[in-house]
């Protein structure tokens, strides 16, 4: 697959991919969009590959959307420009694989949007987090009023989308943002070891288990606690659940297949 606004490197059974327009601090276009979206079809048909780092590098994460393209499209083009957006992140939220956006430097606008759509979100102790668009004259548009919400609660959501302001890493900690802060120097040797972390449990309780998270956000409780009930049932037709309880019985470490 040819790349142009990303990198991609496969490290044993974790997939990287960089953001790779440095010059523009990260900014989301619609190629970028276009390849994350195709890489993330990609990864998730590589049986191996079991969990993925999504970093912009040690500088940047992402600045947002690149406003001297916005500032000079029709509505019809952001339209088309903003559900591109949507597919590429939803294909990071719907991932069969876990997906941890390692975050150093800026993550704002669509860049906030973009670490709001994977799993797990792990920072530098000088990352910023924001949806400043109010700023512009426009709202997020990219999922920001609605994973924000459903990750920090509707008040956090109101407060940062409402005033446009910037928060530092620890205030990202302190509301739920992310679930850790880091050193600079160790952002991407964290995000990796959490990811062979991930890497080495079973495929397909991890697929199901986020597939269950999803599903109860845009659920009612009961819907969301039957769909619950059906898949863990489900994993007892599975080799791994033999694996995983033979292993625990046995005192060894388990070899899940995902099958």
């Amino acid at each position: 697959m040819h790349l142009e606004n990303l990198l991609y490197e496969k490290e044993a059974d974790i997939g990287i991919i960089t953001l790779n327009r440095p010059k523009v601090y990260n900014a989301t276009n619609t190629e970028l969009l276009g390849e994350l979206d195709a890489l993330m079809q990609a990864i998730d048909r590589d049986d191996e590959i079991r969990a993925v780092v999504l970093t912009g590098g040690e500088k940047v994460f992402a600045a947002g959307g690149d406003i001297e393209f916005m500032s000079r499209a029709t509505p019809l083009e952001m339209e088309a420009f903003i559900g591109l957006g949507h597919k590429a992140y939803d294909k990071i939220d719907n991932s069969d694989k876990p997906v941890i956006a390692a975050i150093a430097g800026m993550a704002l606008g669509g860049g906030c949007e973009l670490a709001l759509a994977c799993d797990i979100r792990i920072s530098t102790e000088d990352a910023k987090f924001g949806q400043p668009e109010i700023n512009l004259g426009i709202i997020p548009g990219a999922g920001g009023t609605q994973r924000l919400t459903r990750t920090v609660g509707p008040g956090w959501a109101k407060y940062l989308i409402m005033t446009g302001k910037i928060i530092d890493a620890q205030q990202a900690l302190n509301i739920g943002l992310v679930t850790e802060i880091v050193p600079p120097d160790q952002l991407m040797t964290k995000a990796k070891k959490m990811a062979r972390e991930l890497a080495s449990k079973s495929p397909v309780a991890m697929r199901l288990a986020k597939s269950s998270i999803n599903n109860g956000a845009n659920s009612s409780l009961s819907s969301a606690l039957l769909y619950e009930q059906k898949v863990w049932a489900f994993l007892f037709a599975t080799e791994d659940q033999k694996e995983g309880m033979n292993a625990f019985l046995e005192k060894r470490k388990p070899q899940f297949k995902g099958i």
